[in-house]
């Protein structure tokens, strides 16, 4: 790897370094930290913080942990407080963090590609009854998240991931977060190529590595041989893609992203053999670590030194500076007729079936994957998937199996033949645990699909493909409610009372693969939470009547009369 004070091919020093200095960029000798987070992670680096909790904090509780490290380091090894109890969702902007802080954290588990034997599920559950009351939450990174986690636990709960192969190193932090991939990699029919080597070569030879550890801001990768983990809206991914004359391969996009500033992200026009896949990928993270915007928080993401340079040049900084070597020239994936997300069951490639349920909202429990682990195991299955979706898949089911494991997952509330509404809904964490959050999410996600389930049901037969509603506590989009058909940002609106109570801003027809864009944001267009579920019904019962054949919910959108989305 280039020393990133390296020159660039594409400019002179003085010219770039006169450019962009003010961005805080390393490559051009910038190396001042300039904001909070920077000083932070130059002061002590965020890998050290682990041997602080479980020589120091663990033993002498909450009260002894340094703030450096308790709103900073500490996400290093996927920990953050987690919101007090009682505080409005007015309030979130007002206070103060230590004023938002509990004494109890929200934990991530680092699961890449949200691969797990059903001995590591089964391990997931106990450690969700022992030490987070019960709880647990499939997330659309594919990891598991926690609360009511006790920093005394911590070198408990530690030992236990880790005798089964499982860490929460990177799970969050300015760091390499945990690498999405296909829930059906190496079984799908479909797939052009399997990312599984790939995932676990960048694993074993980055996380945790110092050098990729302290990045302008988080760095979110997804791998997969087919289009099915968001791809267009990650800082880095590899999308399977059949090429002429050299086979299966990899198309690499970069700089996709969403929060308050969405961007999809850009092909670089290449073809990626399977094996360089982590050498290529090194050399994205590293063009990152070493030209990022560090000045600025809000402008430290890759999407934006993306969208600056162009992929062109991108692509020639990448390859002159870092790989010392052309790319391929390659074509674009195709482009899937309607979103994967695995739902229900699916032939594999060796004769046996996967078989995929759907939470709402990704919301299980400790006991519900203890569960689902030992259901997998009478059905003959040893291994289990967690999706991009929000959704929990299981594998290697023989045929004469699946309509029993149908029975035993439908009884822990995870149906493998879902409503549209119940299939299509995702939501952050809400208000109930996160100190960024303004509205309550997972259990308004949950009141919406019953009731619509009873109110829309004369109609369902009409709905083709789920029509997405994705639902998110602030503006940080971890939802993904800009590429949703009905994406919904909480905010505090004012009802026709002229009280001011939780709702939402409402974004309509956005969508990844043939839909891929932002969609449409109604100018002033808010809904209070009491009038969602009418909201919603009315929406989708526009789209139903009005709709031409085969018209996709965000086609709808684009061409519907404002009076119609109201």
């Amino acid at each position: 790897m280039a020393s990133p004070t390296r020159q660039s091919p594409t400019a002179s020093r003085p010219a770039r370094a006169k450019q962009r200095r003010g961005e805080g960029q390393w490559a051009l000798g910038y190396r001042e930290p300039l904001n909070p987070n920077e000083r932070s992670k130059k002061d002590d680096h965020p890998l050290n913080v682990r041997a602080r909790i479980e020589n120091i904090y663990a033993h002498r509780g909450f009260d002894s942990i340094d703030p450096g490290d308790l709103r900073g380091r500490f996400r290093w090894f996927g920990l953050y407080t987690q919101r007090k109890p009682g505080i409005d969702g007015g309030r979130t902007a007002t206070l103060e963090p230590e004023e938002l802080d509990d004494r109890y954290f929200m934990l991530r588990v680092r699961l890449d590609g949200g691969a797990l034997s059903t001995d590591q599920l089964g391990v997931l559950g106990e450690i969700s009854q022992t030490h987070a009351r019960d709880t647990a939450d499939i997330t659309d990174r594919q990891n598991i998240q926690y609360h009511w986690i006790q920093i005394e636990d911590m070198p408990a709960i530690w030992n236990k991931l880790e005798k089964a192969g499982m860490t929460t190193m990177e799970a969050c932090g300015d760091s390499p977060r945990v690498i999405l991939g296909s829930p059906v990699a190496g079984i799908a029919a479909d797939e052009v190529i399997d990312g599984t080597p790939a995932i676990d070569e960048i694993k074993r030879r980055f996380i945790g590595k110092p050098e990729f550890a302290n990045l302008p801001r988080k760095f979110k990768t997804a791998i997969s041989g087919q289009p099915d983990v968001a791809h267009e809206v990650h800082d880095i991914a590899f999308v399977g893609v059949e090429h002429p004359e050299h086979g299966p391969g990899f198309d690499l996009w970069v700089g996709g992203g969403l929060s308050t500033n969405p961007m999809i992200g850009q092909r670089l026009g290449t073809w990626v053999p399977l094996a360089e896949v982590p050498d290529v990928w090194e050399g994205v993270i590293s063009v990152f670590r070493d030209y990022g915007y560090r000045r600025l928080r809000s402008r430290a993401r890759i999407k934006f030194l993306v969208k600056d340079w162009g992929a062109e040049k991108f692509r020639e900084v990448l390859e002159t500076e870092y790989l010392k070597r052309k790319l391929v020239d390659g074509p674009a994936p195709v482009v899937p007729a309607q979103p994967l997300d695995h739902v229900g069951a699916h032939r594999q490639v060796d004769g046996k079936f996967y078989l995929g349920a759907a939470p709402v909202a990704g919301r299980v429990s400790g006991s519900t994957l203890l569960a689902v682990a030992k259901a997998a195991e009478r059905a003959g299955s040893s291994r289990v998937r967690l999706t991009p979706q929000q959704k929990l898949v299981v594998l290697d089911v023989p045929e004469s199996e699946l309509g029993g494991l149908r029975t035993e997952l439908a009884e822990l509330g995870l149906q493998t033949e879902p409503s549209p509404w119940r299939r299509g809904v995702m939501a952050c964490t809400g208000i109930e645990f996160c100190k960024l959050a303004i509205v309550e999410t997972k259990a308004r996600a949950l009141e919406l699909v019953e009731e619509l389930e009873k109110r829309l049901a004369d109609i369902q037969a009409g709905i083709d493909q789920p029509v997405s509603v994705h639902l998110n506590g602030c503006p940080n989009s971890c939802a993904r409610i800009q590429t949703a058909d009905i994406g919904l940002k909480g905010q505090i609106v004012t009802d026709a009372d002229g009280n001011q109570v939780e709702g939402f801003q409402v974004h309509l027809g956005g969508g990844l693969g043939l839909d891929a864009g932002f969609g449409r944001k109604l100018r002033g267009h808010k809904v209070t939470s009491e009038e969602l579920t009418g909201y919603v019904e009315r929406l989708v019962r526009n789209f139903v009547i009005q709709r031409q054949k085969g018209e996709r919910f965000a086609q709808w959108v684009a061409r519907a009369e404002e009076s119609a989305l109201q």
